[in-house]
């Protein structure tokens, strides 16, 4: 199992943010924009599939296709950070266990890709870099995204848990009643950041004095 704790806090966090074809296009976009302006994040490695491209299109009304799709999930242009990689790049850094890096979310993760991760097929740079997140004991978090579950999905959520993942299925809290989509949304992305070690100010907490 992976020794990570929700409880450290990182500085300088290096990440990879992975988004795939699963509906939940203007969730990935609150993770983004917090890692955006966070000044402990030094730099953020995102991965979009060819089926992710295809749901920013449908539900975030994505015009220019790839080359415009982070500044769209951003609705800014993008800091430096930034360093965007195809999914077929399987030679790109973060292919590579030397590289360094503080762990990986995936979000929103489809069925397709967690089986892909589950089971070792590595076939594509999503897969890849998830697979080597979890060969070295980092932090991987898998948004899982579908209902309901079958027992296929329910067998590969086991798989990749028992093989050191978190599986961080995207369920919204209600209990702060959310004024928005965009408050809903972005209260999940606090929640997956304090998780990983990024605990965002701005995150409600029940019955904080």
């Amino acid at each position: 199992m992976s020794p990570f704790s929700q409880n450290r806090d990182l500085t300088r966090a290096r990440l990879t943010i992975a988004m795939t074809g699963a509906s939940g296009a203007l969730f990935t976009a609150h993770l983004l924009r917090l890692l955006n302006t966070d000044d402990r994040v030094e730099a953020v490695h995102f991965i979009a599939s060819d089926h992710a491209l295809r749901v920013v299109t449908e539900e975030l009304s994505l015009t220019g296709g790839r080359s415009s799709l982070l500044e769209t999930l951003l609705d800014t242009p993008p800091s430096s950070k930034f360093t965007v990689f195809r999914n077929d790049d399987i030679a790109a850094p973060v292919a590579s266990g030397s590289h360094p890096s503080d762990g990986m979310i995936v979000l929103p993760c489809s069925m397709g890709t967690l089986a892909s991760i589950a089971n070792g097929m590595a076939a594509r740079l999503i897969d890849r870099a998830a697979d080597v997140t979890l060969k070295e004991q980092r932090p991987l978090i898998l948004c899982v995204r579908e209902t309901p579950f079958n027992r296929i999905h329910l067998r590969n959520m086991t798989l990749a848990a028992e093989a050191g993942a978190i599986i961080y299925p995207v369920i919204p809290a209600m209990y702060f009643q959310p004024p928005s989509l965009d408050e809903i949304a972005r209260q999940f992305s606090c929640r997956v950041l304090g998780h990983i070690g990024l605990p965002q100010p701005s995150a409600y907490r029940w019955k904080e004095d």
